[in-house]
């Protein structure tokens, strides 16, 4: 089973700028594949393969002038990049023919350079995490990082994302065993109710949550405290 731990990042003024081109280089190669195939199959073309996408959105492409900018970011975070594409690609095709379960799943469309929302996908041999706490990312150094907890293994993944306040977030997937609790191996019957949530075969009850009076409560906390502030102060 998979888990994801998100933790704050903080990084550096020369940090910041070197993430700030990973997201573009990621978001400029996404793109970049997607008018490719959408052009193929306006001009009813073959499907392009992932394998020859990647050899021409990053591998030529790193060799012209429009794109020679490519190569001061990390390679896995282009690699990456373009295999979010091919999975949102397989999950639309997928929910075409029904192989996909839940709501029908929409075509990858372009990323916008205006979206405040950027983020960057790094595996292995992208990242790794130092023994003094640091996160270290391929060509833009050690993050500090806000540990809240411990991570229970090695991280496979990481996304670094900076959201619409402009903060850093490291997000971690780890693979970890599910802790199956043992049979009870007795039946117990559940009455649910008004006064009590819910009463038990064995005549043990379960209180309701009182999540209505607890936000009415704090609701009349806040109105007297609004109520003492004159209208458009800070």
């Amino acid at each position: 089973m998979q888990l994801r731990y998100n933790f704050r990042v903080y990084p550096g003024p020369g940090q910041s700028a070197a993430l700030a081109r990973a997201f573009g280089c990621a978001r400029v190669v996404f793109n970049d594949g997607l008018r490719a195939r959408q052009e193929s199959h306006a001009a009813r073309l073959p499907y392009v393969t992932d394998t020859d996408l990647q050899k021409q959105v990053i591998t030529i492409a790193k060799r012209t002038d429009e794109r020679a900018w490519l190569g001061e970011v990390s390679s896995v975070v282009l690699v990456q990049s373009l295999r979010d594409l091919h999975t949102a690609y397989r999950n639309f095709f997928a929910s075409l023919t029904g192989k996909r379960r839940g709501p029908k799943a929409a075509p990858p469309r372009l990323k916008s350079r205006k979206d405040r929302k950027q983020s960057i996908r790094l595996i292995a041999n992208g990242f790794s995490l130092r023994s003094n706490g640091r996160l270290y990312v391929a060509k833009v150094g050690d993050l500090r990082v806000k540990w809240s907890r411990t991570l229970p293994s090695t991280p496979t993944s990481v996304t670094v994302t900076m959201d619409a306040a402009g903060r850093y977030w490291a997000s971690f997937v780890v693979d970890t065993n599910p802790d199956i609790l043992p049979e009870a191996g007795t039946d117990t019957g559940i009455d649910l109710g008004l006064n009590h949530f819910a009463v038990l075969a064995d005549g043990r009850k379960v209180d309701s949550p009182k999540f209505l009076r607890r936000a009415e409560k704090k609701l009349k906390r806040m109105q007297k405290a609004l109520s003492r502030k004159a209208k458009g102060s800070n």
